[in-house]
């Protein structure tokens, strides 16, 4: 096929005469008629091959050539590998969404699944919990030692809704902590953020000692929610995240550089309640510290 540089699609690819879903092949494209401008610091096409990536009759995306190195501009045959290429493209496109959807779905399972258990497990004692409370507290200037007895059933029901409770939050720990560890999810979480979003995010960590399950949770969920702000509100070009242990702490830093804000008012907005609740469920505490224009850095320690 030669050498040749990919672009963007040309400024006619809109027009209602274009061509949708068929091959392009032109040999010089500002001579065609139904070509219209260049964008503005859009590259100068000449001779070009566009092919459609299709699922059926649905277009998925387009691929374009232009410009070709060898004398002649792109041949049947160019297009015949270019086609076949775009098909490969199209089947990886279907399969990946294929596969979101059976994630999508799996998904959705699991959390019909644990609404279940919730309802099973704990609701139905809670209600119990309850139902006693209400008896003792009848109980309490008529018969004060039967009122005793059912305050004892009542630090009974709540201490086993507790356990059952916590059971189930265990259960919804995610798949990538016993896969990789607290560290390396939290690597992929931000290397997969840093493609996504447009200003760059970066992670350091250590080689951590074992952390408990509940502890690895904790953490990752205080990221997730600090970098989510960030990338929300910050308007920074570059987040940071580290992970540390030292001294028997397992230290968490999310900074960004970007606008900030009067930590004196405003942290409660920006989801401070819900990563301190998270902290001190484990033991832990969460501070936040920023300045307007100065960013914002969120830091979260526990021991280990």
């Amino acid at each position: 096929m030669g050498r040749h540089r990919a672009a963007a699609p040309p400024a006619w690819h809109a027009r209602r005469d274009a061509p949708r879903g068929v091959p392009v092949r032109l040999p010089d494209l500002p001579k065609d008629p139904r070509f219209e401008y260049w964008p503005k610091a859009h590259p100068v096409m000449h001779d070009f091959l566009g092919v459609p990536i299709l699922d059926g009759e649905q277009v998925l995306g387009i691929i374009f050539l232009a410009n070709k190195k060898v004398p002649g501009g792109f041949t049947e045959e160019d297009e015949k590998l270019l086609t076949m290429f775009a098909a490969h493209a199209a089947l990886a496109l279907t399969n990946a969404r294929l596969y979101e959807r059976g994630r999508e779905l799996a998904m959705l399972e699991e959390r019909n699944r644990m609404a279940r258990e919730l309802h099973d497990a704990v609701t139905q004692k809670l209600f119990s919990l309850r139902l006693t409370a209400q008896a003792a507290n009848s109980l309490l200037q008529v018969d004060p030692s039967r009122a005793a007895v059912e305050l004892e059933r009542v630090q009974r029901l709540a201490g086993e809704a507790l356990a059952e409770l916590r059971a189930v939050i265990v259960e919804l720990r995610p798949a990538e902590l016993d896969r990789h560890g607290l560290a390396e999810t939290l690597r992929k979480h931000v290397r997969l953020l840093d493609r996504l979003q447009p200003c760059e995010v970066v992670f350091e960590g250590d080689e951590l000692p074992a952390v408990p399950s509940e502890v690895e949770v904790a953490v990752l969920r205080v990221a997730q929610e600090a970098l989510h702000n960030a990338l929300r509100h910050s308007d920074a070009g570059r987040v940071s995240v580290r992970l540390t242990h030292t001294s028997g702490k397992l230290v968490l830093v999310v900074r960004d550089e970007g606008v900030g804000f009067d930590d004196a008012g405003q942290g409660r907005g920006l989801g401070l309640v819900s990563m301190a609740d998270r902290a001190e469920a484990v033991g832990g505490a969460v501070t936040v510290s920023s300045q307007p224009g100065k960013g914002t850095t969120v830091r979260m320690e526990v021991g280990v």
